[in-house]
């Protein structure tokens, strides 16, 4: 917890926003639009900045079909370091700015948040493979934690999903979320994602508060946040990504909705000044 603290100020609920970048080059749906992504990219950083957002974290999520790290090629990362490195020159110091490289390239997002400077990343299949959409993925705990040692990105935490969305679990069905959760600690994870099924869908309170107190690493809620179920995580977890919700009509792939952002922020605050008054 105090690695958390540090990077991110407070304990209890941080709100972070989903920059989801479109297309990149070389992918199947890119339009020969890369400056247009850039701008767009720095658009979405300024308004969660304006909003008083906790953190901003990037992601390629409109690189579909996803492929594996092994067969990604060098455009990615390369794209994706120089637009981490726009948002960071626009963020303050004190907003912590984290990326996730889809699918699982968590070594490279590691590099990525090394070369600009960010502060964390989000790693799938940290502990137990599982079956994704874009094939199996391994688990990769120790060569990533010692990939983090080898580039002297110590101060970088990496934040795992826990039973990753869009995927199959069958193989470790006998292993329980709590089990799971327990692992990703033990091999040295900094913090454990909860999600639904698949990318907005709510993660299901019967999941996330089970974990709550039998774990000593911060607990996120990684998908379905809103601002009609947010006192439910508020109180029980370390920290929220919002993405869908933010969007017009709640959809992912849909352009930022200020007045969703400004309607969930304003939720915040009323739940955080309840919580110092209770204090």
């Amino acid at each position: 917890m105090q690695r958390f603290s540090q990077v991110f100020g407070k304990q209890t609920c941080n709100i972070i926003g989903m920059v989801h970048l479109g297309a990149l080059p070389g992918t199947p749906l890119y339009k020969s639009n890369w400056p247009e992504i850039i701008e767009k990219a720095k658009y979405e950083a300024e308004v969660y900045k304006k909003h008083k957002l906790d953190s901003i974290l990037i992601e390629n999520m409109h690189d579909v079909p996803y492929i594996q790290d092994h067969d990604m090629g060098p455009e990615i990362i390369a794209c994706m370091s120089k637009i981490a490195q726009e948002i960071k020159n626009i963020t303050p110091p004190s907003m912590p700015v984290g990326i996730q490289i889809l699918a699982s390239a968590n070594e490279q997002a590691m590099a990525v948040a090394k070369a600009c400077n960010l502060q964390y990343i989000r790693c799938e299949g940290f502990v137990f493979g599982h079956i994704a959409d874009e094939g199996y993925t391994n688990a990769c705990a120790g060569r990533l934690l010692r990939y983090r040692q080898k580039i002297d990105a110590s101060q970088i935490l990496i934040f795992t999903d826990l039973k990753k969305k869009h995927s199959s679990h069958a193989v470790t069905d006998d292993v329980s979320l709590l089990e799971t959760a327990k692992a990703a600690q033990f091999f040295l994870a900094d913090g454990v994602i909860v999600t639904g099924t698949s990318t907005g869908q709510t993660a299901k309170l019967e999941d996330v508060l089970p974990l709550k107190g039998h774990i000593n690493v911060p607990l996120i809620v990684g998908s379905g946040v809103t601002r009609n179920n947010l006192k439910d995580y508020f109180y029980n977890t370390q920290a929220v990504i919002v993405g869908s919700h933010f969007k017009q009509e709640g959809q992912w792939a849909n352009d930022l909705c200020e007045r969703a952002i400004e309607t969930f922020m304003h939720a915040v605050y009323e739940l955080t000044w309840k919580d110092c008054l209770k204090k």
